[in-house]
């Protein structure tokens, strides 16, 4: 897959429940939480946002919450809204408090 930032990459570790009754799993972005930038308001916020997404569907069944977080992170990209590591000339450079307002909004 050709993403062009691991801050756009969610992820999940999954294995079904003891008692057989679905699945659990631990959600988080494939980068993990970045330390070195902590603070700096320069992170991408989406593979975060998108893996709480994926907890939503997949662990507890809540299919339609989870697909509105997709297509509110997707209606922002649209739009042209990027944080500095996707950022290219003709998009709207955000920092990561702004791309998660952004996403917010979309969900209301």
């Amino acid at each position: 897959m050709l993403t062009g930032s691991i801050g756009m990459l969610p992820s999940a570790s999954m294995g079904e429940r003891a008692d057989g009754k679905g699945l659990r799993g631990m959600y988080e972005p494939i980068h993990g939480c970045a330390p070195d930038i902590a603070g700096k308001d320069i992170a991408n916020p989406i593979a975060t946002i998108l893996s709480a997404a994926m907890m939503l569907q997949y662990s507890f069944g809540l299919d339609k919450e989870g697909a509105a977080i997709e297509a509110a992170v997707v209606r922002v990209l649209e739009k042209g809204y990027r944080t500095a590591d996707i950022y290219s000339e003709g998009t709207k450079k955000v920092g990561c408090v702004e791309m998660g307002r952004r996403i917010l909004e979309e969900l209301k």
